[in-house]
């Protein structure tokens, strides 16, 4: 029987010490002689057809991970049975210890529901659904840095060295940003709300839980940021819709019928001499009286 074991001692299967990359030759004493070689585009595939074990390899030679197979699967590759040795963590049965430790999961990758378990220089990750574990990849542990690739100053806002427009209104500067940001581009960057989540590094923001409202750290940003007065004369009209970009990047899930961000009152407009229109969907009724008396055209969507 085949007994993986994952501690801080390192990553032992029967009596092997293994360290990635490993040789397929290393494994092999651990796994046996009989394994199939699936060479796709990005990488080969070792299978112990009879042990439940994948092993992978980018230049087809040295091995960078491994899985331990507990559900079949019918790629080409896949094992004919699954694993049915011990794998321990800890000296714990793995499977056990991912279902009781929940805070010891660890995010590997963007979009990992699952997490890892680590030890060291190892992790072993779980590819599992909400009933089934279908594997276990054990893999040199490489720490997730979800702002890796994105300019640290990307958005940190700086103060601007012109002129800038004092708002009354933040529902009334929310429309503008939209017109000078996302419909001219001249205002820059463009706020995308999922990379300012990965950005953002005073906490974690989920937004498949949190987009559904307002997140603060959102609204403060755009409070926050200036709109040049050498931009006024650029508004000519506000046009809202729920579908705007500003209004997706503020609450992205939130289906548009919110009354967050209605315009309260147009004094605002003041800044603003060459706006000649407005279609509204979130202003109150007393901004669209005052837009009327202020002469602008003005009409519900």
């Amino acid at each position: 029987m085949i007994t993986i074991d994952l501690s801080s001692t390192g990553l032992k299967i029967n009596t092997t010490v293994i360290q990635f990359p490993a040789s397929i030759d290393t494994l092999k004493q651990a796994f046996g002689e009989a394994c199939r070689i699936s060479k796709g585009k990005h990488n080969t595939v070792f299978t112990w057809d009879n042990s439940g074990v994948l092993a992978y390899s980018r230049g087809g030679e040295l091995i960078e991970s491994l899985s331990v197979v507990l559900a079949l699967q019918t790629y080409d590759f896949s094992p004919k049975q699954t694993f049915t040795g011990i794998f321990n963590y800890n000296y714990r049965d793995i499977v056990t210890y991912y279902k009781t430790h929940v805070d010891e999961h660890i995010k590997l990758f963007d979009g990992d529901n699952t997490g890892a378990l680590v030890q060291g220089n190892y992790s072993a990750w779980f590819d599992a659904d909400k009933d089934t574990i279908k594997r276990i990849e054990i893999s040199t542990y490489t720490p997730f840095v979800r702002w890796a690739g994105i300019p640290e100053d990307k958005y940190t806002i700086k103060p601007i060295e012109e002129d800038e427009i004092t708002f009354v209104d933040f529902g009334f500067k929310l429309s503008i940003i939209e017109e000078l940001m996302y419909m001219k581009g001249l205002m820059k960057p463009q706020f995308d709300i999922h990379e300012f989540a990965k950005w953002y590094r005073g906490r974690e923001i989920d937004l498949d839980e949190e987009g559904y409202e307002p997140i603060a750290e959102v609204e403060q940003y755009f409070k926050a940021l200036p709109v040049p007065k050498r931009l006024a004369s650029e508004i000519t009209e506000i046009y809202q819709d729920g579908g705007n970009d500003i209004y997706m990047n503020l609450s992205p899930f939130s289906g548009g019928a919110v009354e967050y961000w209605d315009i309260k009152t147009c004094v605002d407009a003041k800044h603003f001499p060459n706006l000649k229109k407005v279609t509204l969907c979130y202003a109150t009724d007393a901004a669209y009286d005052e837009f009327i008396a202020l002469g602008i055209d003005a009409d519900w969507l």
